[in-house]
């Protein structure tokens, strides 16, 4: 999710993510693992925000469209080619091409695809995200079956489309869709108490995609985009200490159910977890009930520590899925988050790349606020972008950086040709 939706604030207090607790205990079997590495085409990627989410108000977000990028995406993918960005996370929209349950209509979606052919552009497509036909009730089998059969067509035309080897990213977010459409009534389906409900639903769905896509296309690799947190108790009591501890371990529920570690009923497999994807953002740690944990605080969490456990309990490839930052902070951010993903590859944990997400401004989804955290700008009334010199500098210097790392690692030892 944007930097701009963290979590909810009510009054003045900071919400956090509420998830249940998990009744079954980390998965750390060694046949479990894979470490097959995905070749992503750049170290950096950008990500296009898709959201297609109703708010409750009943309008539908569509943000590729609001953010130009529906019309634009050609152009912006040339832009982010120019910055030496060649793998990008782009969104199909669910509601435009499954709005009529009789058929499916591609034409939003096969320009695009074409587009990125064509520049030899790499694409994670998002299969859902927030967002589904109105003809569907998410709460129902039917919303499983649909989204399968989906994903199914969506794997044909892709690998029609696609030179190479296709990613999907099945639901994005699913804890924080369940939290803030299932508990916190942000947006659709608009729930409270509901959560879990939610949660495992998205998982079905998610699971049975995985298994239409894999039956279309045996090639096809999976990120699993969610939230990386941190949750520090208010007070040093132990009822508080394992309340924040029951709330920041329930952000792996749903990798756990992917692998049927936890809930099991729900067909899970240790070969439905592909890439693990981390979506970390400036307020992604905070003080349970409480404000933010600030970067520089003395309970703030190195990336890097989460990191490690994230591959200690899953032993999977890795991906920073989304990052970034509003402002004149998008910078600094960026040079915090590749520092220490460079600290963890050096320690030997796989981290495959690292997204700015979204990498184009947008309209804030609440109120149509311009959220200026892209790369990139909103286009000017000529289809103009402009770019954040600031955030292209740092970028660039980062870029420098990974390569000089990876340089020094593959180097020939002394008095040895390279």
């Amino acid at each position: 999710m944007p930097p701009e939706h963290p979590g909810g604030v009510v009054n003045g207090v900071r919400l956090g993510r509420r998830f249940a607790e998990p009744d079954v205990r980390p998965p750390t079997a060694r046949q479990d693992t894979d470490e097959r590495s995905p070749t992503f085409a750049s170290f950096f990627l950008g990500g296009f925000e898709c959201s297609t989410k109703r708010r409750l108000d009943g309008c539908r977000l569509d943000l590729v469209e609001s953010t130009g990028h529906g019309q634009l995406f050609e152009d912006d993918y040339r832009s982010l080619m120019a910055h030496g960005i060649l793998t990008v996370r782009d969104g199909l929209r669910w509601h435009l091409i499954g709005a009529d349950p009789s058929r499916y209509d591609w034409s939003s979606a096969i320009p695009m695809l074409r587009a990125a052919r064509g520049c030899g552009i790499q694409v994670i497509w998002d299969l859902c995200h927030y967002g589904w036909p109105d003809w569907l009730d998410i709460w129902s089998p039917d919303f499983v079956q649909a989204f399968a059969r989906y994903a199914a067509e969506a794997a044909r035309v892709v690998g029609d489309e696609t030179d190479g080897v296709p990613f999907f990213c099945t639901i994005n977010e699913i804890s924080y869709w369940a939290w803030a459409g299932g508990d916190a009534s942000r947006f659709a389906p608009a729930c409270r108490g509901r959560g879990t409900e939610l949660k495992r639903q998205l998982v079905r769905a998610s699971i049975a995609a995985t298994r239409e896509i894999k039956r279309v296309d045996p090639r096809a690799r999976f990120v699993h985009a969610e939230p990386l947190i941190h949750v520090e108790p208010s007070s040093p009591g132990s009822a508080n200490r394992e309340a924040a501890e029951r709330c920041r371990v329930g952000q792996f529920e749903a990798l756990d159910m992917m692998i049927g570690h936890l809930a099991p009923e729900l067909g899970g497999q240790p070969a439905f977890l592909d890439i693990v994807g981390v979506n970390f953002y400036p307020d992604n740690q905070w003080v349970l009930g409480g404000g933010t944990v600030p970067l520089g605080h003395h309970a703030y969490r190195p990336f890097r520590d989460m990191l490690t456990e994230v591959h200690d309990r899953y032993r999977r490839p890795m991906m920073v899925a989304e990052t970034g930052a509003e402002g004149s902070a998008r910078p600094s951010w960026l040079h915090y988050v590749t520092g220490e993903v460079a600290a963890a590859r050096e320690g030997g944990f796989p981290v495959a790349g690292i997204c700015l997400y979204p990498v184009l401004d947008y309209p804030g989804w609440d109120n149509d606020r311009l959220c200026k955290a892209g790369l990139l700008s909103m286009p000017d009334r000529n289809g103009v972008r402009q770019v954040d010199p600031g955030l292209a500098a740092e970028l660039r210097a980062q870029q420098i950086m990974i390569r000089a790392v990876r340089r020094s690692r593959f180097a020939a030892p002394a008095g040895q040709p390279e």
